[in-house]
């Protein structure tokens, strides 16, 4: 899978531009500030529907425009389609293949899939769990897109029920029993929901870890692929019966949940434990693991991320935004030794001596708003 062409229309700072691409590697070149990343974030953005830099769409658009269009000429398997969302803060976004509307935007997720490499990476190793998750999340999705309807949906579920805490710790007499009726019927949503959102999660980490360690070892000096290993921390006893054990876990704390007005149970509080070090004693890389291996930690999860999703059968696009900067020499040549071989790898860069020679494909410079082939 490659994009072929890509154009932006009041997308960040790009009032209208037209790029064309090829498979290999593209490096876009140009100082801080420029908008190489808006390029790939543009990408990124028709694979999930999401930014890999700002959680809402609101600075994706232009300053002083209404909307941002993003379309992108896509071949898969020497197949061309035309991609294309409208980003409407505030508004219903837009999404068309081929010209013609989709019922609901998320039915793009997934067609076009990539792997980003970005200095903020660091936030999943050193970041909150809500970072890990995410994490997890994005990566279901992009291999099955129809999670990303049953992910909206426990979002939705679970700030109604949220409401409904609130409501039902406060209230009094006939309004108390009717609001406790009531979360009843959300509870049974919340463990139907998120049964499905923690099984796939349990499956996903058992068959990314193995891709882990081979990563692991890959991009850390002296590293075996024993040494890296992830867990997934649920907030109920994992059994046979997920949707039981949510239920189960909700009727154990249902005072404590009424006392704090939130919801205490399900995905929204499982934690991704990441660990280091000898399988008999190891260590969890958030407040042990150097500066070094917190960075080694965090490529090797985009690492095998990708190598995940190619083993699934599609080579994703892969998006090193600005990391090269943040790795020695020795770093940057085994990280671009090893994506060297991607279908599509979009790289961007201040200094166009920070790209490793593998990666010396096609280059444009970007500055002032312009992007010129530099032949």
């Amino acid at each position: 899978m490659h994009v072929a062409h890509l154009t932006l229309h009041d997308f960040r700072s790009y009032a209208d531009i037209d790029v064309a691409l090829e498979p290999g590697a593209t490096a876009f070149i140009g100082r801080n500030g420029q908008g190489k990343t808006n390029l790939v974030e543009a990408i990124d953005y028709l694979s999930r529907l999401s930014s890999h830099r700002v959680a809402t769409d609101a600075p994706l658009v232009r300053a002083g425009a209404d909307q941002a269009i993003v379309r992108a000429s896509v071949v898969k398997e020497g197949r061309p389609a035309l991609l294309e969302v409208e980003l409407n803060p505030g508004r219903a976004n837009r999404a068309r293949i081929n010209r013609s509307p989709l019922p609901r935007p998320r039915e793009i997720v997934g067609l076009v899939r990539t792997v980003v490499f970005s200095p903020d990476d660091l936030t999943l190793v050193k970041g909150d769990p809500s970072d890990r998750r995410k994490f997890l999340d994005d990566l279901l999705i992009l291999r099955s897109p129809r999670l990303a309807g049953v992910r909206a949906d426990y979002d939705r579920v679970l700030k109604q029920r949220n409401s409904l805490l609130k409501t039902a710790g406060v209230a009094r007499g006939s309004s108390r029993d009717a609001a406790m009726s009531t979360l009843e019927i959300w509870d049974d949503n919340l463990a139907r929901v998120g049964a499905e959102i923690l099984g796939a999660r349990l499956r996903l980490v058992e068959d990314l870890r193995p891709y882990l360690g081979k990563a692991y070892e890959a991009v850390a000096r002296g590293a075996s692929r024993d040494d890296a290993d992830l867990a997934y921390k649920a907030s109920v006893e994992i059994g046979d019966d997920l949707e039981r054990a949510l239920l189960d876990a909700i009727a154990a704390r249902r005072k404590e949940e009424l006392d704090r007005g939130i919801s205490l149970v399900g995905p929204h509080r499982d934690e991704l434990v990441l660990t280091l070090g000898d399988p008999e004693l190891r260590l969890p890389v958030k407040g042990y693991a150097s500066h070094g291996e917190s960075w080694s930690f965090a490529l090797a999860m985009r690492l095998a991320s990708y190598d995940l999703l190619r083993a699934d059968g599609d080579d994703p696009i892969l998006v090193l935004d600005d990391v090269f900067a943040e790795l020695d020499a020795e770093r940057r040549q085994q990280l671009a030794e090893l994506v060297a071989g991607a279908e599509q790898v979009l790289v961007t860069a201040a200094v166009a001596a920070d790209v490793p020679a593998a990666l010396q494909g096609v280059r444009y410079l970007v500055a002032d708003g312009t992007v010129t082939r530099d032949d």
